[in-house]
């Protein structure tokens, strides 16, 4: 397991107990010591005892000798350079696996993408794990799912086999780009749904707001090649419910702040840890209009982020463009020019 926060701790958990052989590698040398001799890590998991056969290390090559699946958790914009550390003591059949549920900002890459452009290995040896997985709620042992993909159905079953404790189901496809833009995605949703919390909406508001973000997701996931099947699922509609429900939920949070008035700057000092939606929002609207794809929820998130919108603003203009009723799902992608209009509108109406 590389990475060392809340994430990656309850996932080496969940493979222990799952009977996995799992070391954890942890950057700073005391974290790998509480968790090597503890047994806790009090940082990010508090109260939570670990797995006693679980091992810790702050060494790259002590981790990852004679690993069969390597599990990716670190922030979405250092999985590069972490990949590049890595590299010179990596086993030459190891599978490379990412719980990271991000795009990269400089490239708009998924982060299996990035895994492949960085180390140049084949898909076969790339999987992603996605699902409702709040950290503390799955450390607890409070029972949920996960979908393992692969391109290899092997690969991607012995993946969901690893990972399949008494309190974590696995299931699993081949569907890698559905699955990986799913968790992506969520978290742009969960910004939104925080933000109108924070201002102080209903749950109308938020039941509207999640079910057209799913909407949202499931045409921009099956403009970038993705199973619509796999957006109805656990790494879709699942994890969508779980994030935007959740007060455990990063990316609820934040965006609760930021509907409460707090900024960027401000809410990243009150969480202390990195909400990826934040992150993930230009370079997926980026994505977007490459291809054709509308997505006002998301749009709408990130005029709230830059200051050109209020958060009050984003309930009532909750994905409409103009006042003309429109499709509820259409998924062969839209003309971009009725969010131009939406645009003019809405800067007309400041002026």
């Amino acid at each position: 397991m590389i990475g060392s926060g809340s994430w990656g701790t309850t996932f080496a958990k969940v493979l222990s107990d799952a009977g996995c052989d799992v070391t954890v590698w942890a950057r700073r040398p005391e974290v790998a010591q509480e968790i090597q001799v503890a047994k806790r890590n009090s940082q990010y998991l508090p109260g939570i005892n670990l797995p006693k056969n679980l091992k810790a290390t702050d060494s790259l090559e002590i981790a990852l000798k004679g690993a069969q699946l390597v599990f990716l958790a670190v922030p979405s914009q250092t999985l590069r350079q972490n990949l590049l550390e890595l590299e010179p003591f990596l086993e030459h059949r190891s599978v490379l696996v990412s719980l990271v549920k991000g795009v990269e900002q400089t490239t708009t890459m998924r982060m299996s993408e990035v895994i492949a452009d960085t180390l140049d290995i084949g898909p076969e040896r790339i999987g992603v794990v996605s699902g409702p997985n709040i950290a503390l709620e799955i450390a607890k042992e409070q029972p949920t799912g996960a979908v393992a993909s692969c391109v290899d159905m092997q690969v991607a079953q012995l993946i969901a086999t690893a990972c399949s404790a008494p309190y974590f189901r696995s299931y699993f496809n081949t569907d890698v780009v559905g699955t990986e833009l799913g968790g992506v995605l969520k978290n742009l949703i969960a910004l939104a749904i925080g933000i109108v919390d924070g201002v102080g909406y209903g749950e109308n508001t938020k039941a509207a707001i999640i079910t057209r973000g799913l909407a949202e997701m499931t045409e921009f996931a099956v403009a970038s090649g993705a199973d619509p099947v796999t957006l109805s699922g656990l790494a879709g509609l699942g994890d969508l419910i779980a994030t935007c429900q959740s007060p455990l939920s990063r990316n609820n949070t934040a965006g609760r702040l930021i509907g409460q008035g707090y900024t960027q700057e401000e809410t990243r000092e009150q969480m202390q840890q990195t909400a990826e939606g934040i992150t993930s929002v230009p370079p997926v609207l980026e994505l977007a209009r490459e291809r054709g794809i509308v997505m006002p929820i998301v749009e709408q998130v990130h005029m709230v982020l830059s200051g050109t919108m209020a958060p009050q603003q984003l309930g009532p203009h909750l994905a409409t463009e103009d006042d003309v009723p429109r499709p509820e799902l259409r998924l062969g992608g839209e003309r971009p020019s009725r969010w131009k209009r939406f645009l003019a509108r809405m800067k007309g109406s400041t002026e």
